[in-house]
This record gives C-alpha cells, structure tokens and sequence, in this order.
C-alpha cells in the first residue's frame, strides 16, 4: 500500500489543516496570514492561507474575519462589502479596528504570550 497522498488527498489534507488552525481562534483575538500558515505546518506560506479561505465551502460557520496582514491590517479592498463584513464581525467580538487596522499588540491571538515574556510590568 503507498502512503503518499496524491494531489487532491494532499490539498485537502492542507485545506483541513488551515481551517483547522482559523477555527481555533479564540473569540476577541485575530491572527495574522502568517501565523496561521505556521500554526497549520506550512510556515511560509501565507498566500496559501487567504486562498484557503476564499475556496472554504463552510465559511459562514468559520471566523475567516479574524485572520489580517501580519500589520493588522484587513486585507479585502476598503470600502467593499466585504471589508465592512469583516469590520463589523470584528467590532461584535470586541476588536477595535480603526482605519482598517487591528492593534494586534492587543488582540493578536499571541498577545499575551509575548507580554507575559516581554513585559516589564
């Protein structure tokens, strides 16, 4: 028996993964392209992660708002209906969002990781 996955096992065993990893962000916190290509095992790859999501057959039941540029910034063009989705679904879970971007010193999905090892306090 081979245990390779051919192309179509392997791009939906990625797909999984990826959805996998933007369904486990918590509520109130986002994650950047980057990370969540990292968390899912594809470091590098964060281009792979918003194609992901633009494919995701279930993505009314998936947080894909809570996924931005690594600068916090949402990533659909201002002002489309999908950019003022995504702000709206943000600001309902308590995520500021000013100007299209997202502090993620505050509400990044590591935040508190890095302040509990970095903080001086």
């Amino acid at each position: 028996m081979n245990d390779e996955l051919d192309e179509d096992e392997a791009r939906e065993e990625r797909a999984r993964r990826i959805l996998d990893a933007v369904a486990a962000i918590p509520r109130g916190r986002v994650a950047s392209y980057g990370a969540i290509a990292a968390r899912a095992g594809y470091p590098g790859r964060a281009r792979l992660i918003g194609r992901v999501l633009g494919d995701a057959p279930n993505r009314p039941d998936l947080p894909w708002y809570r996924v931005l540029r690594a600068d916090g910034r949402i990533g659909i063009p201002a002002g489309t209906r999908g950019f003022r989705e995504q702000c709206r679904l943000l600001k309902a879970e308590g995520v500021t969002v000013k100007d299209g971007r997202v502090p993620m010193s505050a509400f990044g999905l590591d935040h508190d990781l890095d302040r509990a090892i970095w903080s001086w306090d």
